[in-house]
């Protein structure tokens, strides 16, 4: 018994068919079957299919005598299923890579529900990609599986089959059937949906949709596009048939009347003529199904008030009103946004022409003050203080400024002055379009750490990963550098090739690291009691990549039970893109660090780092504390994102693949024994050779002071002394140790 069934009804899609085929047999989880059903296509989709069946056992093709349309071809198919969880595809649609295997993983994540609806992206034939607009329904945060009822803004979520798996036995125990017509997929996801004991959803993109040029059903003008009263019927009947289902009428009868509205609205549907009968029906159904005293939404009142007295010529007029009411109002706010722009602008090229101020440095930082911009600025007043120093933080950050430098506000007259008239502009990214550097400034870009994800123009063959950067404007930014800092020979390497320009590579070691080999043993103490850490526990702190591919960053990791089975000597630092909800289970042993406004403080107060691909690894070393990585989905991230090296083969301590391996790295004293002191002693003398402390001294020396030579030298590796971990100062005491489980099977059936 395979895992899925993916059904594929196929009819006149030969140009597509083979990708959609591909995009299933390709997946990463192979345990499928493929049934192709040839609707008795008169192309060539019934040939291409058979040529798949000869090739891979998992195909199996199924052919229809006479064409009985989409929903009976999807039932025949269902006919033959002999998976756990059914998946339909259509056949001009295709799977993303690893779809399969996500879905597998959520499902035995979510206790195996009856429906598991997932996201898609629809794919515009001119190479777009939209991702769906209800996407935050998705969120799988919070409780899982869940019924309908704890969900509702499911039904809000594209009502088609294709976005959602289905156990088969549920299925086959409540005889769900697809009907024939139009708009087959409305009488089975709602009645589904309302019938599942357990749905639980996946916050990833599993199918591309594609938006054909020509040639889309839904998009052919008919009389067919009346069979959605008939549908709508189906679903009213089959709630009568179950009672229990009658508290979701009223939610049905507003989907229904704005899916109706959406019909007669489209231009492309409807014969010339055939309107007024459509809004007639439409009336009748709205007459028959409504609610008495439900609540419309205030959007939807006024076309429920249309369908409702079938106001024909009075919905045409308001629609026209209306769209000339948003076209005035747009055009009312763009007309206000462009004479602010423009005040904005004439008065930047007026500072432009005033004579720069060689005393005056401004900073900014993509993630608020802090990082390398940070230590930057405090070096500017240490070693350069007649600098006169200011920091661009918009509003949320604005409390994170130190008390030294002048605030300003992105976007503001003061900022646009600082920007035109300073001499020093320092950044870890780019102050934002529109700024030009002038004769006489000098533009010192920090950069966010050293890359092992790509970065640059590497990222052009990342769609995933550059989420619509505009590499033009990357390279116009590099072209206004004059230094640009490196920690390593890796990152110099790799900047100069990804952001080519005309720059000074400053390969002075990363200023962001300097506060490690400056803080005291006193610093450790106060941090760690600022975040709550009990004297004597081993924290560890969880810094896991964001995930490129997933607009939800759902937990990788099961903290509670990676917690619960090394025992409350252990507490968990989690900084993860998306921390789990707070539970006293966990006896305060996980604490939320997810909203903290500096890094290098949880750095300081931690004794190990847990990540997987985060570039703070290359930073922790520095402080010559225990790493481990885990790798579990490593193929995936190294697709989606591309990197420069296997941390695998190359790491900076003991690797874990799995989340039972990585339990035990640390129960059996893995994470800090010799072998993992070896590895890191390697990856520090490779990343880390001039992180001594001086990195931003020397910085401020070079380019602000004019020094070339004389500058501090480098401390030798075996010189440096980092301020300790609180567990590697303190004597060592049970809370350190952990007994060794006697194998891998004791670690998890001890749950």
């Amino acid at each position: 018994m395979p895992r899925f069934t993916v059904i594929v009804p196929a009819y006149q899609v030969q140009a597509y068919l083979s990708e959609c085929l591909d995009s299933v047999l390709s997946q990463s989880c192979p345990d499928l079957e493929l049934i192709v059903v040839d609707d008795c296509s008169p192309d060539a989709c019934g040939a291409i299919a058979d040529e798949y069946a000869a090739r891979d056992a998992r195909v199996r093709v199924v052919h229809l005598p006479e064409n009985q349309g989409l929903g009976r071809a999807r039932n025949a198919g269902m006919a033959r299923a002999a998976g756990d969880y059914l998946l339909f595809l259509d056949s001009d649609d295709t799977l993303t890579p690893d779809a399969l295997r996500a879905i597998a993983d959520r499902i035995k994540e979510t206790d195996e529900p009856d429906v598991l609806v997932f996201d898609y992206a629809r794919a515009f034939w001119t190479g777009e990609t939209v991702r769906n607009q209800a996407a935050a329904h998705l969120t799988e945060q919070g409780p899982a599986p869940f019924r309908l009822a704890d969900r509702p803004g499911l039904l809000r979520v594209l009502m088609v089959a294709w976005n959602k798996a289905y156990r088969r036995e549920f299925v086959e125990e409540r005889g769900f059937a697809f009907p024939p017509g139009y708009y087959e997929d409305t009488p089975w996801t709602f009645p589904t949906l309302m019938a599942a004991e357990s749905v639980a959803t996946l916050d990833r993109v599993c199918v591309r949709y594609r938006q054909r040029r020509r040639g889309n059903i839904l998009g052919t003008t008919s009389r067919r596009h009346f069979d959605v009263f008939e549908q709508y019927e189906r679903v009213f009947a089959y709630v009568e048939r179950h009672p229990e289902l009658d508290v979701w009428r009223a939610e049905l009868f507003g989907r229904m009347i704005d899916h109706y509205v959406t019909v007669l609205t489209r231009r492309d549907r409807l014969p010339r003529g055939s309107r007024a009968e459509f809004l007639r029906r439409a009336r009748a159904h709205h007459r028959r199904y409504r609610v008495p005293g439900a609540r419309v939404p205030a959007r939807s009142r006024l076309r429920h008030t249309l369908v409702r007295f079938g106001l024909h010529r009075t919905f045409g007029a308001l629609r026209l009103a209306a769209a000339l009411r948003r076209r005035a109002l747009l055009h009312a706010q763009g007309l206000t946004r462009a004479l602010r722009a423009g005040a904005l602008r004439l008065h930047y090229r007026i500072q432009l022409r005033l004579p720069l101020r060689a005393d005056h440095a401004v900073f900014g930082a993509q993630e608020g003050p802090g990082g390398g911009p940070g230590a930057l600025e405090e070096a500017f007043r240490t070693h350069a203080p007649h600098i006169r120093t200011a920091w661009i933080a918009r509003p949320e950050h604005q409390h994170a400024v130190p008390p030294g430098p002048r605030r300003l506000r992105p976007g503001t007259a003061a900022c646009w002055t600082a920007l035109a008239r300073s001499k020093y502009l320092v950044h870890d990214g780019h102050f934002g379009p529109g700024v030009r550097k002038r004769r006489g400034q000098v533009f010192v870009q920090t950069e966010q750490g050293t890359p092992l994800g790509h970065r640059g123009l590497d990222l052009q063959e990342r769609p995933a990963a550059a989420a619509g950067t505009d590499f033009e404007e990357l390279l116009r930014a590099v072209d206004q550098w004059d230094h640009v800092l490196s920690g390593n020979r890796h990152t110099t390497l790799t900047w100069e090739r990804v952001y080519p320009g005309r720059y000074t590579t400053l390969e002075y070691g990363s200023p962001r690291n300097d506060v490690f080999q400056h803080a005291t043993s006193a610093d450790v103490a106060r941090l760690r009691a600022s975040l709550g850490v009990p004297e004597g526990a081993v924290a560890v702190l969880y810094a896991p990549a964001h995930r490129d591919h997933r607009r939800t960053q759902r937990p990788l990791l099961d903290l509670e039970r990676m917690q619960r089975l090394l025992g409350p000597r252990f507490v968990v630092l989690d900084r993860s893109p998306a921390p789990r909800a707070a539970s006293r289970a966990d006896g305060g042993r996980i604490i939320d660090v997810s909203g903290h406004p500096d890094v290098a403080s949880l750095c300081l107060a931690s004794d190990a780092l847990l990540t997987d691909y985060a570039s703070l690894m290359f930073d922790y070393a520095c402080l010559d504390r225990p790493i481990v990585v885990h790798t579990g989905d490593w193929d995936t991230y190294a697709a989606t994102r591309g990197v420069y090296f296997d941390l695998r083969a190359f790491p900076p301590g003991a690797v874990a693949a799995g989340e039972d391996e990585l339990i035990d790295v640390f129960a059996t004293g893995r994470w800090r024994d010799p072998g993992s002191g070896r590895l890191r002693a390697a990856f520090r003398e490779r990343f880390c050779p001039y992180d001594d402390g001086r990195a931003a001294e020397r910085v401020v020396r070079r380019v602000v002071l004019g020094e070339t030579r004389g500058l501090p030298a480098f401390v030798p590796l075996a010189e440096r002394r980092p301020v300790p971990s609180a567990a590697a100062a303190a004597p060592r005491s049970p809370l350190v140790t952990v007994p060794r489980p006697s194998s891998p099977r004791t670690v998890t059936e001890s749950l």
